[in-house]
């Protein structure tokens, strides 16, 4: 088996290493320091330089102005992206470019994805329903009403909802399907309330009050909103991977010069110890990512379906980066709660990433709902 990431992948990388390289994590107020949002919107600088090095395309296809890429390109990106805690919707809006492209309407992909691709048009997706732990498309309902359909109901904590052009909420018909709304944000009946995460970000309570969309702006094909979580998870674990990744660099740098009895404390079993444990914790990290990204990009077929894989990556994610920006606090002692230094601006993404679409106990249940359901010979 040849493991090794493709040329185009890897052009993909290079471009988005030398990109990010700029990018400072300390760009916006510590969000230690301020009651509210550390911004009002992300770094528009930032998404024009990725408009510009084609890295907001990888997964559209040349007709739109894209690559042709595939998800395990698009994570690629968002590992580097998180390194720096780039703040930008690179995963959201290209997943849900992504999801128009393999589900939506001819006419919403023509109307949609070229200006996407050039970043005119930013999409999110709300993904996390009430509480983040029940399906999303469980908070909202749709019905049809002639050509069109009518959407009511409440979704929380969706990303970058104040800025984004449209947001694509799933929901459910009185028939237990699901459907995905490509929703305009300035559109009668749509509310949003503030939220903040702990990462200092805003986020958006999304409010749908008899929210008329036409026909062609709702997605019915089977599958397509499972689709896109996984989409949206995996991604989510690629973000978690490189922010482990920076942080124990970070911890490795500074125990490599912080002395104690006049030798480095790097040098020290028990500081040691742990830093190779949470090594193991970034390598068990980045091979689920890729078996689930594998999944996603190709469809091949498992034991289990792709979400199982998904499933297995983000209890790592969620669960690794807790334990790699817990180790990298303790190691680095007081000097890791300063908030002239970046690691707390670590911890707190790591946070929201371990938390976003689901804790690693939501995804232990899925997956035990799928081994039930498709029992291993």
């Amino acid at each position: 088996m040849d493991f090794t990431f493709t040329e185009e992948q890897q052009a993909a990388v290079e471009a988005a290493k030398a990109l990010f390289a700029s990018v400072a994590a300390d760009g916006v107020p510590s969000p230690a320091l301020v009651p509210g949002a550390v911004a009002e919107d992300f770094d528009r600088a930032l998404w024009a330089k990725l408009a510009a090095a084609d890295l907001l395309s990888l997964l559209l296809d040349p007709e739109y102005g894209g690559a042709g890429l595939d998800a395990t390109a698009l994570c690629l990106v968002l590992r580097e992206s998180a390194r720096k805690l780039a703040r930008v919707p690179l995963l959201e809006s290209g997943a849900a470019a992504y999801a128009v492209q393999t589900y939506g309407s001819a006419e919403l992909k023509q109307r949609i994805l070229p200006k996407a691709a050039r970043g005119e048009l930013v999409l999110t997706v709300a993904a996390n329903g009430r509480s983040g732990h029940d399906p999303a498309e469980l908070s909202v309902t749709a019905r049809q009403d002639g050509d069109d359909w009518l959407l009511d109901g409440t979704q929380t904590a969706v990303p970058w909802a104040q800025s984004a052009d449209h947001i694509m909420v799933p929901a459910h018909t009185s028939a237990g399907r699901s459907v995905i709304a490509v929703v305009p944000r300035e559109i009668q009946g749509l509310g949003l309330a503030e939220q903040v995460s702990t990462s200092g970000e805003r986020l958006g309570e999304l409010s749908l009050s008899s929210v008329r969309i036409g026909g062609g702006d709702v997605i019915e094909a089977d599958g397509a909103r499972e689709w896109l979580r996984d989409l949206l998870t995996t991604g989510t674990c690629a973000l978690a991977l490189g922010l482990g990744e920076a942080v124990l660099a970070m911890t490795s740098e500074y125990t490599g010069k912080r002395e104690q009895f006049g030798f480095p404390v790097a040098t020290f079993q028990a500081v040691a110890v742990q830093a190779a444990d949470r090594y193991i914790d970034l390598r068990a990290m980045e091979a689920t990512l890729w078996q689930a990204a594998w999944r996603i990009s190709t469809g091949a077929s498992g034991a289990l379906p792709a979400t199982g894989d998904v499933a297995v990556a983000k209890i790592w994610a969620s669960e690794g980066v807790r334990r790699v920006v817990q180790t990298a606090q303790h190691l680095h002692g007081g000097f890791g709660s300063d908030t002239d230094y970046p690691l707390h601006r670590y911890h707190a993404w790591a946070k929201h990433l371990e938390l976003s679409l689901g804790p690693a106990a939501a995804h232990e249940e899925t997956l035990g709902d799928l081994l039930a359901a498709h029992p291993l010979g």
